[in-house]
């Protein structure tokens, strides 16, 4: 499957370092695609938050594919979307339920599904 990419979108902090910001870009979804999460985890631990907004006036769900490192054999995580709304996915504390060998998660939506999807983090590093 080619699957559409997104990238994690990093929070640029004020001056004084106490509050952040992004301004995000929104992937549309194809359902048929799916998305990779390129370099899921590159970011501050526990930081990464998955927004799903579901713009079909239906539930539905997404999943998070089992990874390729030693936690895979959890297999995958399934998540619902409630209809017209957005949904936060965080934090994503099995990272290794979920990695790919290239640091990227796949995510997979249920047939029907419509909306977009962003993925936000901290920048990690002193």
């Amino acid at each position: 499957m080619a699957r559409d990419e997104i990238s994690l979108q990093y929070l640029t902090y004020d001056a004084t370092d106490s509050v952040g910001s992004v301004n995000v870009e929104k992937q549309a979804v194809t359902q048929a695609n799916g998305i990779k999460l390129k370099n899921a985890f590159a970011c501050k631990d526990n930081s990464m938050k998955i927004i799903v907004e579901n713009t079909a006036t239906s539930d539905s769900t997404l999943t998070i594919k089992a990874g390729e490192k030693q936690n895979a054999t959890l297999g995958d995580a399934t998540i619902a979307l409630t209809k017209s709304s957005s949904t936060v996915i965080a934090p994503i504390r099995d990272m290794a339920r979920f990695e790919n060998a290239d640091g990227s998660i796949d995510i997979d939506f249920a047939t029907g599904f419509t909306g977009n999807i962003y993925a936000v983090g901290e920048k990690a590093g002193l």
